[in-house]
């Protein structure tokens, strides 16, 4: 790359080159992979007759971002987002190495996500996990979403999770989160407890949790985030419960259940591992339980009207 003279480098080049930087390896394993796997996915958009990747950057304009935009939000708003944020971080690593003078990414306007406000019920997860444990088949993605749910945690660090951060005999656990490098140390409920004491008798030979039930080229490995969304949505279809439901829901039901419970701000960062409260306040959602429970502090009651 230091060859190449400024300018002249196809974005091909740029995200090669970014993905094989010092900056690049400073990030957790599994943002290392939705880099890779969105960037990759950027080069090949074809822009105008030709993938974007084959545009020499002094050549790309802001209405071939825009045009490549567009298509992302096809695949979805969060998607197209995530890739514009990730491709403009490979072309402003070139610029800190005076390889790129101008940053036309910056200037695509994007579209705003809606925040998601979808959350599961006590029920709704309880009929889950009935049906996840009735079938052994269906037993690692259970605890995926039965870890997930009880401990508030993000679903790529669950299906990493390794034996040697549970103690079972005092049921608890100790992990370092990969996003924020936040430490957590959680108490585990008798009944994950004890499916996991079950799960480790029959997986305990391997160092994950909550792997794949069969090895592949002999090992027993994780479970990546769309085989366990798609697992998911096999379930929710056998278990009659909607299709809206997903993993990444678990972290912000669980959030929305501490409030309601009435645990403050600083005891759900202890659980989630948040830095500050403005990063918890994406994750939570407005309840009518909630709002009652608030009001009701206050000496405002529910006007239910009485049966006559």
């Amino acid at each position: 790359m230091k060859n190449i003279p400024k300018q002249s480098a196809t974005l091909t080049q740029i995200v090669d080159f970014y993905l094989h930087s010092e900056t690049f390896r400073r990030l957790s394993s599994s943002s290392q992979k939705d880099y890779e796997t969105h960037l990759q996915a950027t080069v090949l958009t074809e822009v105008e007759g030709k993938t974007l990747g084959g545009y020499r950057c002094k050549n790309l304009k802001v209405r071939h971002i825009t045009q490549a935009y567009e298509q992302w939000l096809n695949v979805g708003t969060r998607t197209a987002n995530y890739r514009r944020s990730v491709l403009s971080a490979a072309w402003k690593h070139a610029m800190r190495h005076d390889v790129m003078i101008h940053n036309p990414i910056s200037l695509v306007q994007t579209v705003a996500e809606k925040p998601r406000r979808v959350h599961w019920t006590r029920e709704q997860v309880s009929i889950f996990l009935d049906t996840a444990y009735s079938d052994f088949r269906w037993r690692s993605i259970g605890l995926i979403v039965h870890m997930a749910y009880d401990w508030g945690q993000r679903v790529g660090d669950i299906r990493l999770l390794t034996w040697d951060s549970l103690d079972l005999n005092h049921c608890r656990i100790d992990m370092t989160q990969s996003k924020r490098n936040a430490e957590i140390h959680l108490p585990i409920s008798q009944g994950l407890c004890s499916m996991l004491r079950q799960q480790k008798e029959d997986f305990g030979f391997q160092e994950y949790v909550a792997p794949r039930i069969k090895p592949r080229a002999g090992a027993y490995t994780p479970y990546d985030k769309e085989e366990i969304a798609n697992l998911i949505n096999v379930l929710l279809d056998e278990a009659n419960l909607p299709r809206e439901l997903t993993a990444m829901d678990l972290r912000r039901t669980a959030v929305t259940e501490m409030l309601e419970g009435g645990v403050d701000l600083a005891g759900i960062m202890q659980v989630t591992g948040h830095k500050n409260t403005a990063s918890v306040k994406p994750y939570m959602v407005n309840t009518f339980s909630g709002a009652s429970k608030a009001l009701a502090a206050r000496g405002v009651k529910h006007g239910v009207r009485e049966e006559e």
